[in-house]
């Protein structure tokens, strides 16, 4: 075997491996969104400390002092736990999950948009220092995606409901053009919290956040986009719970 076929048998090993373990993820978040209740808090709680366990790891790479470490160390317990808490409250009755599902659909689009986009168009980079592979066209395409996948679940739970909203999914209501605008603004705090974990990987000096997902590395490294957009719809909510009180 030569030295230029060695890497691109591994690139193919490798996409085999990540498109295994990217079918397993879906499936296992597919059926515990479908059972609901306990199967969806059971799998956001294990994901959550699993998040904040490699969180502290990343933290002890990087932070030196006490001091710092424990100040980290509470911001992320914050941080990956009002995204959970919020994934859940949006899973509530009064929601119906379709704000669950909202935002999963909008970061798995962010995601295929991205990855797309930036293969095919290329051009240039967004932060190089801190993540080399993100471009300007793949956030574009992560917009685009993450609207379009949001307008897809909607009209899919349209059809399945026979036009009708419902169940007490009362996010149902959202205009298409006003999806397409969450979807957009969604995958920017997606790619924010794609970037935040790479920074910290970088001062870590360390490639993943973990080794659990064949592939893929981490559950932070998967779930870093999502975290950020379920914290962020969590902060909204308590600006507004506070303005409204």
């Amino acid at each position: 075997m030569t030295d230029k076929a060695a890497p691109l048998l591994r690139t193919r090993s490798d996409l085999g491996i990540r498109t295994l373990s990217s079918v397993v993820m879906m499936l296992v978040a597919i059926t515990a969104i479908w059972i609901g209740g306990y199967a969806f808090m059971a799998l956001v709680m294990v994901v959550g400390l699993g998040v904040f366990y490699e969180f502290a790891k990343l933290v002890l790479g990087f932070a030196q002092s006490i001091a710092t470490r424990l100040l980290w160390l509470i911001g992320g317990l914050l941080y990956v736990s009002l995204a959970c808490f919020t994934l859940l409250l949006f899973s509530a009755p009064f929601f119906g999950m379709t704000p669950a599902m909202m935002l999963i659909a909008g970061v798995i689009g962010t995601d295929i948009g991205a990855y797309f986009a930036g293969r095919t168009l290329g051009g240039p980079k967004i932060a190089p220092q801190i993540s080399p592979s993100k471009t300007w066209s793949g956030l574009i395409g992560g917009m685009i995606g993450a609207g379009l996948m949001m307008v897809a679940i909607q009209a899919g739970i349209y059809a399945f409901r026979g036009g009708n909203v419902g169940g007490g999914d009362v996010y149902l209501t959202y205009g298409w053009f006003r999806l397409l605008l969450t979807g957009a603004a969604l995958a920017v705090v997606a790619q924010m919290g794609d970037f935040f974990e790479s920074w910290m990987k970088r001062r870590a000096g360390v490639k993943d956040s973990g080794r659990l997902i064949p592939g893929h590395g981490g559950l932070f490294d998967r779930t870093d986009g999502l975290i950020a957009v379920a914290f962020f719809a969590g902060v909204i909510m308590l600006f507004q719970s506070v303005a409204e009180g």
